[in-house]
């Protein structure tokens, strides 16, 4: 409910709903530090991208989804980095071993792959931006959770993000969309309101 949104605030460290504890984390929590670094420091021919083209559009969505987060990291942003680390980074399956079996919560939105019957959502992969994987190439796969929730998931506007809340795992799924790093064993979910936009 809207009410039980408004009281979901990041500011809070820790959520619990029906007796577990959920720690909210960033995305950016997720990547490993030399991951994390190659991405602050893209390669120089980035820069020689025409203005406006799909190439700009899209590493622009990419920084964009990367810089809130990275804002607060206490990495070098104009560290040195070699074109290749940035290249693999933007295909890391490495993962964060200590998030594993962690019961997290953490916003997103939604790429659907699998419906039930009601047309609720049964399998999807959760993305730190819009257009992810459908209009724009998908981020490293460990910037993706696949997330499995049999209850169904009602989110009809794709464009708005939600939270969700559940075990993790540092287990590879592949298929014809993306690969994700990471897996999430999803116990509830919310909307995003508008003052998740104004804290997080």
């Amino acid at each position: 409910s809207i009410e039980e949104s408004k009281h979901s605030i990041i500011s809070q460290e820790q959520v619990t709903k029906s007796q577990q504890t959920y720690t909210t984390i960033e995305w950016v929590e997720l990547l490993p530090v030399h991951n994390l670094q190659a991405l602050l420091n893209p390669p120089e021919y980035l820069n020689e991208i025409a203005d406006g083209s799909m190439e700009d559009q899209i590493s622009s969505q990419v920084q964009n989804a990367l810089d809130d987060a990275f804002s607060n990291n206490n990495l070098d942003p104009f560290g040195q980095t070699g074109d290749g680390e940035y290249e693999l980074a933007l295909t890391s399956v490495e993962v964060i071993e200590s998030m594993n079996n962690k019961h997290i919560r953490l916003p997103g939105f939604v790429v659907p792959l699998v419906y039930d019957e009601e047309q609720s959502i049964t399998e999807f992969f959760l993305v730190p931006y819009f257009g992810a994987c459908v209009h724009l190439p998908p981020p490293p796969p460990n910037q993706i959770l696949f997330v499995e929730y049999p209850k169904g998931l009602k989110h009809d506007n794709i464009q708005v993000p939600i939270w969700v809340s559940g075990q993790l795992s540092t287990s590879l799924v592949e298929n014809g969309v993306a690969t994700a790093a990471y897996s999430l064993d999803m116990n509830d979910y919310e909307q995003f309101s508008e003052e998740d936009f104004e804290d997080y």
